[in-house]
């Protein structure tokens, strides 16, 4: 499932390690708090602030860590334009890793709300997106909106049970040197699917960036292709043999594509060796 929104790579972003304010938001991602949709919206289209959601889910008790809103050429549109928050619940936050909910929205109808599953690993600073072993949300401008988003909310943050079970099971499995290579071999055709040959090599991408990660697991695995491909800065050739380093994966939209894509591909490799 593609997600609703595309954001640029240089889009205004802000992640904290503590909740952040409304003031902190609305600084990022003022379209967060519109509370009128964009003039181009005809009567039938519902029209709930998301800081009306962001409020009501804070009661709940989940709290935002990371907002972003994508950039716009149109000036009128700034105030309505696609935004991102990752929230994260206390009962979801655990030792080196916490569970967040990915909420999507637009006041000016070119996204429906859409919340994603995702996890946040602290040693890397860097969030990975589930599969479909999560719920996933999306939610029209039509009817009670809000309640539908918090209904949606629990939702997802049930079906963590499953993702961490899923982790879990990946840890559980070992890979050898040939299977990790595939591995990594078919990560690279996911983040360079349109550059042949792609500009690094499998064991590069496999190569740890801490020695805690230096492990045969699959979830160990995982965690080091992961990081590589988005983090970026991998020595490198062009297609015309210049000397390079790859690019980190900056792109909102981009970066949950290709999170979401690994984690199936990993979790996929787990089912086959059960």
């Amino acid at each position: 499932m593609q997600l609703a929104s595309r954001f640029a790579s240089a889009s205004p972003v802000l992640r904290s390690r503590h909740p952040l304010s409304d003031n902190q938001i609305r600084a990022v991602a003022p379209s967060i708090f519109a509370q009128a949709p964009h003039h181009s919206r005809s009567d039938r289209y519902s029209h709930i602030p998301t800081a009306t959601v962001l409020k009501e889910l804070r009661n709940e008790g989940f709290q935002p860590f990371m907002v972003c809103q994508t950039r716009v050429r149109q000036d009128d549109r700034r105030d309505y334009t696609k935004h991102m928050i990752r929230l994260r619940h206390p009962s979801q936050i655990n030792g080196d890793e916490a569970n967040e909910i990915i909420l999507l929205n637009s006041h000016d109808g070119s996204s429906s709300y859409q919340m994603l599953a995702g996890m946040f690993r602290f040693v890397c600073e860097n969030g990975l997106v589930c599969g479909d072993t999560v719920a996933d949300m999306r939610v029209s401008h039509k009817g009670n909106v809000a309640a539908q988003v918090i209904e949606g909310a629990y939702e997802v943050l049930h079906g963590f049970d499953r993702a961490q079970q899923s982790r879990d099971a990946m840890r559980a499995v070992t890979l050898n040197t040939g299977e990790s290579e595939v591995f990594a071999r078919a990560a690279l055709a996911l983040r360079y699917d349109e550059v042949k040959p792609a500009p690094v090599t499998e064991r590069q991408i496999l190569l740890p960036r801490r020695a805690d990660d230096n492990l045969a697991d699959l979830w160990s695995v995982f965690n080091r292709v992961q990081e590589n491909l988005i983090k970026g800065g991998l020595r490198a050739r062009s297609v015309n043999g210049r000397r390079q380093n790859t690019r980190a994966v900056q792109g909102i939209d981009t970066g949950i594509r290709l999170n979401r894509a690994l984690w199936l591909l990993a979790d996929g490799l787990r089912k086959m060796k059960a």
